[in-house]
């Protein structure tokens, strides 16, 4: 296991030699933030979408959490990652393709996903492409469906103006220091209607006096 995730690494370092914007790490992600990322997805969370899976640390985490391959799609840009995640889990839907296509592709056979992890370096992309991932992501997801990102930075890599743009909200789950570089995870979802909206609208019904 041990040269296995030496192999990786060099490969990883290879990747981002070749296109530091689009790897945007120069090594994969370590176990600590693999097992922060994924720690609120178990089996009963249904298909999984992974974007940007590269070496497949997130990926080994899911299905020890128990997401069976035949729940997984693996969306992967880089053609050498793609060809490996395949070979290693060949039951999993690895596409080769841009996450930012990903409303283009039917998945599950229809069925929504109840997650998707993200590992995508959104911070390096311009806004239309950021907007497309979103938003295709979410038309792939049930309503209570989450989206989980890790950054670097110390805010969500996505800004509140596109979260408000889109009805998303953001939530910072956690942090770990034993990853390189250190790293916090958040965690996207739909806006939920507030309720205080709720009762201001509804103080403004006819109410029949009996």
């Amino acid at each position: 296991m041990k040269q296995q995730h030496i192999v990786e690494a060099f490969g990883f370092f290879q990747a981002w030699l070749k296109n530091p914007l689009r790897v945007a790490a120069i090594a994969p992600s370590g176990r600590a933030l693999a097992s922060l990322i994924t720690s609120e997805i178990s089996h009963d969370t249904g298909p999984v979408i992974e974007l940007g899976p590269g070496t497949g640390a997130f990926t080994r985490a899911l299905i020890s959490r128990g997401v069976r391959q035949e729940d997984l799609a693996l969306i992967e840009f880089g053609s050498e990652f793609a060809i490996a995640l395949h070979l290693h889990y060949p039951r999993a839907c690895t596409l080769w393709m841009d996450a930012a296509r990903l409303r283009t592709v039917d998945l599950f056979d229809g069925r929504p996903a109840g997650a998707v992890v993200s590992g995508l370096p959104l911070l390096s992309m311009p806004q239309r492409k950021l907007i497309a991932i979103l938003a295709g992501a979410f038309r792939k997801m049930k309503p209570d469906g989450a989206f989980y990102q890790f950054t670097y930075g110390p805010r969500c890599p996505v800004p509140v103006r596109l979260l408000d743009h889109l009805g998303l909200e953001a939530e910072r789950i956690g942090g770990t220091f034993a990853n390189l570089p250190p790293a916090a995870v958040y965690r996207i979802r739909r806006r939920r209607p507030n309720p205080f909206h709720l009762v201001r609208f509804s103080s403004r019904q006819h109410v029949p006096v009996e």
